[in-house]
C-alpha cells in the first residue's frame, strides 16, 4: 500500500507557485487549490526524460491523451467514452467558455448552482451571457441540486447550465438520479449542460461518483465534460484539460473549436496528464484518496474539539472543507481576521456567492501538523 504524505514545510517553502508565495512566511496557507504532496512518480518521470530531450515544443496533433484518459475513466468509473469525440484544451475554465460560446447567445442565460467555485460567474459574463443563480439545496445533512428551481429558470428562457460535479466548495457527489433528473429537464428544453469535472479523480471510493455524461441518454444528448488531471496530481500550473463530448451533436460543438483552442493545450502539460492518467499511476492515485480521507476526518474531529458551533460535513471528493463559521462571532467575512489576526490564508466565503457569508473554504490538502496548527491558530482567536 503506498504512502502518499505531504512535503514538510520547509520544503514547500522552496515552491514559486501561487501557494506559496502570495502572504508572508508567518502565514499558513490554506486557500488556493493546490496540494502539499509530492508528484506521482510516473507523472515526475515523464516530465523528466521531456526535460531531458527538450520536448518543449508544440502539442502533436496525435498524441496518447483521449484513449489514455478514456481508459483511466473506464477502470475507475465503468464509464465508456469515445476517444474520437474528445478535444483538449489549456484548463478546465477554457473549456467552459469556448462551449458555452458555441451553445448560448449574447444575452442569453446560463445557471449556475451557488455557492460554487468564483470564476464560473466570470466565465458566464465572458462569455456574453446573463447569470442566472440557483442555488444548492441545503437539507441540513446534504446539499443537493434545486431540481424545481432549474425547471423554472429553463423555463425563464435559460439556455445552459453550468454544473460542478463533485462540487466545488462542498465537495458533494451529487446522486445518480439527481443527475439524470437535471438531464431529463435540460434535454425537454433543449439547453446545454456543461459538467466541470476536475475534481472527479478525487472522489472517495464510497461516494458513488458518477460522470454526468455516463447517467443517461439526455445526458450524452445536450452534455458536455470538462476534466482535467490538475487537481489530483497537481498540475494546474501545465495546462492541460479535456472536452468530452458523448453525442454526434456535442461532438461536432467540439470539432467545430477554433484550432487555437487545441494549441493552448501545454505540452508539458500533455505529457504530465497522459502519466497521470496511466494505469501506473493509479497506485499513487489511490494512496493520495487515503491521505486525504484521513485528513478529512482529522478536520472534523478539530473542529469538534477546538471550534464547537461550526458546522463542517465530510466532503465526498476532493480537498476542500467548506466551514460554516457564522455561529462564532467572527462576522460575515471570517476569513479577513483569520488572516489578519490567526495568520492563516482561507478562501472567504463570499466568494462563492452570497450563500457562502459567514463561510470559509479550507485546502486540507496538506500535513495533518499544518491542519492541527491551523485550527488551534483560529481557536486562539477572541470571539465576538
Amino acid at each position: 500500500m503506498l504512502e502518499v504524505r505531504a512535503l514538510t514545510i520547509d520544503e514547500l517553502r522552496q515552491r514559486s507557485s501561487e501557494k506559496w508565495r502570495e502572504y508572508p512566511a508567518d502565514v499558513l496557507p490554506l486557500f488556493v487549490a493546490e496540494t502539499d504532496f509530492p508528484l506521482a512518480p510516473t507523472v515526475r518521470a515523464a516530465l523528466q526524460r521531456a526535460i531531458d530531450t527538450g520536448d518543449t515544443g508544440y502539442v502533436a496533433s496525435r498524441n496518447p491523451l483521449a484513449e489514455t484518459y478514456a481508459r483511466f475513466v473506464q477502470r475507475r468509473f465503468g464509464w465508456e467514452v469515445d476517444p474520437a469525440r474528445i478535444r483538449s484544451t489549456a484548463d478546465v475554465s477554457m473549456g467552459i467558455v469556448e462551449i458555452l460560446r458555441r451553445v448560448v447567445q449574447p444575452g442569453e442565460r446560463v445557471v449556475v448552482m451557488p455557492p460554487v467555485y468564483p470564476p464560473f460567474y466570470d466565465l458566464v459574463d465572458e462569455a456574453g451571457a446573463e447569470l442566472v443563480r440557483v442555488p444548492l439545496r441545503d437539507t441540513g445533512s446534504a446539499w443537493e441540486i434545486d431540481l424545481a428551481g432549474i425547471r423554472s429558470a429553463l423555463q425563464d428562457g435559460a439556455r445552459a447550465i453550468l454544473l460542478c460535479n463533485p462540487h466545488n466548495p462542498t465537495g458533494t457527489v451529487h446522486a445518480r438520479d439527481s443527475l439524470a433528473a437535471l438531464a431529463e429537464l435540460a434535454d425537454e428544453f433543449d439547453a446545454a449542460v456543461i459538467s466541470d469535472e476536475i475534481h472527479a479523480p478525487l472522489a472517495q471510493p464510497d461516494a458513488g461518483f458518477t460522470p454526468f455524461l455516463a447517467v443517461s441518454e439526455p445526458a450524452r444528448r445536450i452534455g458536455y465534460a470538462v476534466v482535467s488531471a490538475s487537481k489530483a496530481f497537481n498540475l494546474a500550473g501545465l495546462k492541460c484539460a479535456l472536452m468530452v463530448g458523448a453525442d454526434d451533436r456535442t461532438t461536432a460543438v467540439l470539432r467545430r473549436l477554433p484550432i487555437e483552442v487545441v494549441w493552448r493545450t501545454g505540452q508539458l502539460g500533455l505529457i504530465a496528464a497522459v502519466a497521470a492518467f496511466s494505469e501506473e499511476s493509479e497506485e499513487w492515485l489511490d494512496g493520495l484518496l487515503r491521505t486525504l480521507d484521513e485528513n478529512r476526518r482529522l478536520l472534523g474531529d478539530l473542529i469538534a474539539r477546538h471550534l464547537p458551533g461550526a458546522r463542517y460535513r465530510l466532503p465526498d471528493a476532493g480537498y476542500l472543507a467548506w466551514i460554516d463559521l457564522s455561529g462564532l462571532g467572527l462576522g460575515e467575512e471570517p476569513a479577513r481576521r483569520i488572516l489578519r489576526e490567526a495568520r492563516v490564508a482561507l478562501n472567504a466565503g463570499v466568494g462563492f456567492g452570497a450563500e457562502g457569508a459567514g463561510h470559509v473554504r479550507l485546502n486540507f490538502g496538506t500535513s495533518p501538523e499544518i491542519i492541527t496548527e491551523a485550527i488551534e491558530r483560529i481557536a486562539a482567536l477572541p470571539r465576538g
